[in-house]
């Protein structure tokens, strides 16, 4: 570790770049160089990290995240979309649309069958929504089945939905566990143009009432490698099934995989697949590590969020439901605005802890990975990795919290 500059302050070692390196073969990490680590690119779940590997030498700038302009090939006014709609997208300050949008948009509003691959802050979830608003406009018996992986992405799917369609008349319903299903169900009986839910509860509803689905035409499978790392698959199959054969179906994932690949040969016709994708963590997020012992883990979280005012908006992740409570009570004790989500939460405790953090009623939000995929919440200065995630999809997933768009933001890794 000769090359490796490090830094001494207050009992721990600050690591700001370096060269890569590993651990010993029996402890996983490099490989010939070819693997991030344990030597399997992408990772298993429950590998060791060889975090040393993927992390940025470079501190991110200004100048850094323009490095390389993206054209369009389109202006929002190309899609021929309905006057409303282009209103709507300029009054949300859109000028020109993103990669993924400035591909998939035309595809969508062709009819065809889509394959998304995206990494996580590219735009897509308005991707998809903006043609498919269109469709509604053009057709009011339009009816769109939306599946997400988790109980926060939906609504917020919803939120961003709103957003756009706030002066027409375009109805929705979000449909997840955590919820009264019995108002959920009465709200189904009218017709709503986008349904937008998790595979479980959109399952339940489903089996209460066999013609929920007749009416949709459009089917969108969104963040669908969470989903079935979440054990989703059956649920997902068994939805799509119920759905009419004659439709649209849109699948966006962060990574392909076999199970991926084997759900659109199932469920999708001739896809065009678009990928905006990168395995590599954004040139805007400035990543370090700092080493610190198990016994000052806390000490110095505490010391980051407390003294250094730069730490204004930060989301700590842990790996447990247990640990992430307990973290956030013992923040609590030492005076930190914190709260918390896990599995464990109910639906309202969940929500309220991300309206909370949103408005920023609290300095931190500390969470598991249920809250990586997907979620955008604006102005997050900071990513702590309290705990080291599983893999290195996880960590680009966990970083992307930060710097969204153009931003800068900045991520730490705590390591022992």
């Amino acid at each position: 570790m000769n090359n490796q500059a490090t830094q001494r302050r207050g009992g721990y070692r600050k690591f700001s770049g370096g060269r890569k390196f590993g651990h010993s073969k029996r402890g996983g990490g490099f490989r010939n160089g070819n693997s991030r680590f344990g030597g399997r690119r992408n990772g298993l779940k429950n590998e060791k990290l060889d975090i040393f590997s993927f992390i940025n030498k470079t501190t991110a700038t200004a100048s850094q995240t323009q490095e390389k302009v993206f054209i369009p090939e389109h202006s929002f006014a190309d899609f021929k979309l309905n006057s409303k709609l282009l209103d709507s997208i300029q009054e949300k300050g859109y000028a020109d649309p993103t990669p993924i949008q400035d591909k998939i948009i035309p595809i969508v509003l062709q009819g065809k069958d889509v394959v998304g691959l995206s990494n996580t802050g590219t735009g897509k979830t308005d991707a998809f929504l903006i043609p498919l608003i269109e469709k509604i406009l053009q057709n009011s018996n339009e009816q769109i089945l939306i599946v997400t992986p988790t109980r926060e992405l939906a609504p917020q799917i919803e939120e961003a939905l709103k957003s756009i369609t706030n002066q027409m008349r375009i109805s929705s319903i979000t449909c997840v566990g955590g919820e009264y299903i019995r108002m959920q169900i009465r709200k189904l009986k009218y017709k709503n143009n986008f349904i937008i839910g998790t595979p479980g509860r959109l399952l339940d509803l489903v089996k209460r009432d066999s013609r929920m689905l007749n009416g949709i035409h459009t089917v969108v499978l969104d963040e669908a490698d969470r989903m079935l790392d979440m054990g989703f698959i059956n649920d997902i199959r068994l939805l799509m099934e119920s759905a009419p054969k004659e439709r649209q179906t849109l699948c966006f994932s962060a990574t392909m995989s076999k199970k991926i690949e084997e759900l659109i040969n199932d469920f999708l016709k001739n896809p065009i697949t678009i990928s905006v994708k990168t395995t590599e963590a954004p040139r805007n997020i400035e990543q370090k590590v700092l080493r610190v012992g198990n016994s000052n883990k806390i000490d110095m979280l505490h010391d980051l969020l407390q003294e250094n005012k730069e730490f204004k908006k930060v989301l700590v992740f842990g790996r447990t439901k247990r640990g992430v409570e307990s973290l956030s009570r013992a923040l609590t004790q030492r005076g930190i605005k914190v709260e918390s989500i896990h599995s464990d939460k109910t639906q309202s405790q969940r929500k309220r802890a991300l309206s909370s953090f949103k408005k920023n009623q609290i300095q931190t939000l500390v969470a598991t990975d249920v809250a990586a995929r997907g979620l955008d919440i604006d102005n997050v200065t900071h990513v702590i990795n309290y705990e080291i995630p599983e893999s290195y999809d996880d960590y680009i997933h966990r970083i992307g919290r930060t710097g969204r768009g153009t931003q800068l933001g900045k991520a730490l890794t705590f390591i022992n």
